[in-house]
């Protein structure tokens, strides 16, 4: 499926334009970042919980300890939200009204599910690690039995999901144009400095290519 169905949670109400449903373009978010927000209910308290996540095709999953509240709760079947966000610039208007970001951002429904299978919840693991930094898996040592035990993996299911994405300048009003101030876009990254040596490395290994070179576009 190519694209995603709209629903009555991911149908834009205002600016309905900027909505997207296209698989690609939610993958294409979803793998250039590596932060999400996931927001729950508990005891009619909610919650908003910054973490990473790991893709796998039409799955998103999530970890943490097993002692999480948060992973708990949503192990327990609670609905649950998770939005992506990408920012790619400041928006300068001729008006504080106008001003805006420009941006990508995924936003997810549904109810995550705890990973049994241990080849699942290693290949989970595998894919949190390579959503940051992708090549670290293979020089790394793999999680061990008491790591896997102490960790709890839930997947969720890519299936209510929308994109919402802004580009380009301000849209000014036409009175406004010629108020005399400077009006455009500030182009934002995020951008990688020098890797720093852990102060207790005793192995002189050399710095990995993905370390030297590390990019998010």
């Amino acid at each position: 499926m190519e694209q995603f169905n709209p629903t009555a949670k991911t149908t834009l109400k205002r600016l309905p334009k900027r909505g997207v449903f296209d698989r690609a373009v939610v993958n294409q978010i979803l793998d250039e970042a590596f932060i999400c927000h996931v927001g729950f209910v508990v005891d009619g308290q909610p919650f908003v919980i910054p973490t990473g996540y790991g893709r796998i095709e039409n799955k998103l999953y999530l970890h943490g300890s097993a002692a999480s509240r948060m992973l708990r709760s949503m192990a327990g079947g609670v609905e649950i939200c998770v939005t992506v966000t990408l920012l790619d610039g400041l928006v300068l208007a001729r008006t504080a009204f106008h001003h805006s970001f420009n941006y990508r951002s995924v936003m997810i429904f549904g109810r995550a599910v705890l990973v049994e299978d241990a080849d699942e919840k290693m290949a989970a693991l595998k894919a949190f690690t390579e959503q940051v930094i992708p090549g670290r898996w293979d020089d790394v040592r793999e999680p061990n039995s008491q790591e896997m035990k102490a960790t709890s993996v839930l997947v969720l299911p890519l299936e209510e999901v929308s994109a919402k994405v802004r580009t380009g300048p301000p849209l000014d009003d036409e009175e406004d144009m010629d108020w005399p101030v400077w009006a455009g876009v500030i182009p934002l990254q995020l951008r990688a400095l020098l890797p720093l040596d852990a102060p207790d490395l005793r192995v002189k290994a050399e710095l990995p290519a993905y370390a030297s070179n590390y990019s998010r576009t």
